[in-house]
């Protein structure tokens, strides 16, 4: 992170195709971290980063499902869009807080 940009939201998650990692929201830029942990220890590490897109990028932001509920983002690609699918404790609140920090994005 460089020093404009701010951590607005932080948490483990799961994204139905990539597994379980910390989700990230800043000021700037939406990141997934995969992570690997081991129970015996309880230790978690950070394996690679699989999404950092700069929110330009996010087309769009949703929420969908019944009993599991997901935050969604839609993010341009060289290779076109490709929408990621998030289990966050609060999707409301993770979809507000993203369509907040896109919408100051556009207002820049």
């Amino acid at each position: 992170m460089d020093e404009s940009e701010k951590k607005l939201k932080q948490e483990d998650c799961n994204e139905d195709s990539l597994g379980a990692g910390i989700l990230t929201l800043t000021t700037k830029r939406i990141a997934f971290d995969k992570t690997r942990g081991r129970i015996a220890d309880f230790t978690k590490r950070i394996d690679e980063t699989i999404l950092d897109a700069p929110l330009e990028n996010v087309v769009k932001a949703w929420k969908e499902g019944l009993l599991m509920k997901k935050v969604c983002i839609r993010v341009k690609t060289e290779q076109g869009e490709k929408d990621y699918k998030f289990g966050v404790f609060s999707n409301g609140g993770w979809l507000k807080d993203i369509q907040k920090a896109l919408g100051s994005t556009k207002t820049q």
